[in-house]
């Protein structure tokens, strides 16, 4: 029989977070859910609030120094790249034997760093897809959710009872979401179109909308996209010409006014996660003597980005 679970945790409250939480507060009577963060954070959610298309969120917190009863059944990564370290020392407390773990971070290295202090035991892969949630400060708007994209690789089938217990939370929750068996793949997919529209709606200083017209912007999306799938390519995961298509078909859904999460960070004057993506695509392309040319034009404007604000 899969143990239940009812003890949730979440770290970081950017527009994941805060969106899944505030799904997660409505979803189960009989759920203990808590956000990991420190007094000074705390203090600020209690005097500013904390809302999801306008309605106020009611959460629970836990300073990072207390110990909680029990550790939680679902710890969840919604920190940002940048974060991680620090989220993962955070969280500490909160692991047990039995705790599964997923990450909402973007990128294809946080469940290796995650598993790397924790085991990879208890690490399930996944990725948020579909969402076009906005945070503005503490607020967060959205149109369309998106959903969770869970799996495991084929080379870690031990671990599918604990894939099971994720999923098996979320359709009790009622959490849209989606297991692919072939997670790897996804995971660069995904990858792959973060290179694209996060960094080019990002330097074009734009949202969406500025992707979703014909272009210097959508092509430039394109061109970024199609470097990091031939990396992908080179290291042995088939992401495809129709990957590409459909991610784009994706953006075209989302809400024009919207924007990713690093063009939220570039406005918020806060580190952008431009190491995940133009970094890493021009250091595994440094590695696999492959020309990203794009990418390290990308890199450069978002550093000089940072650098001037």
């Amino acid at each position: 029989m899969i143990k239940q679970i009812r003890r949730v945790a979440i770290i970081g409250m950017g527009a994941l977070g805060i969106m899944y939480g505030h799904f997660l507060s409505k979803a189960l009577g009989d759920l203990s859910l808590v956000f990991i963060a420190d007094r000074k954070r705390q203090e600020a959610y209690a005097r500013e609030g904390v809302f999801f298309n306008g309605e106020a969120c009611r959460f629970t917190f836990m300073d990072p120094s207390e110990e909680p009863e029990k550790p939680a059944d679902l710890l969840v990564f919604a920190t940002k790249g940048t974060q991680l370290e620090q989220a993962m020392e955070d969280a500490r407390r909160h692991v047990g034997p039995e705790t599964v773990i997923i990450s909402f971070l973007n990128g294809i290295t946080s469940e290796q760093i995650i598993g790397q202090a924790f085991g990879m035991e208890h690490v399930v892969y996944c990725v948020v897809q579909g969402t076009d949630a906005t945070r503005t400060g503490h607020s967060v708007t959205c149109r369309h959710r998106g959903k969770i994209v869970l799996g495991i690789p084929a080379d870690e089938f031990d671990k599918r009872p604990v894939l099971e217990r994720a999923m098996l939370f979320l359709q009790e929750a009622s959490i849209p979401y989606l297991h692919d068996q072939n997670m790897r793949h996804r995971l660069y997919s995904k990858w792959m179109l973060n290179v694209g529209v996060n960094q080019v709606v990002t330097v074009y200083q734009g949202t969406y909308g500025t992707v979703q017209q014909e272009g210097e912007a959508r092509e430039t999306m394109k061109a970024a996209m199609r470097e990091a799938m031939l990396v992908a390519r080179r290291e042995r995961v088939p992401v495809s010409d129709d990957d590409l298509d459909f991610y784009v078909r994706l953006v075209d859904g989302l809400d024009p006014d919207g924007m990713p999460s690093m063009r939220q960070d570039s406005l918020a004057g806060r580190p952008t996660e431009v190491e995940f993506f133009a970094g890493t695509v021009v250091r595994k392309a440094d590695a696999l003597g492959l020309d990203v040319p794009v990418n390290r034009r990308l890199y450069r404007q978002i550093r000089e980005m940072e650098q001037t604000r």
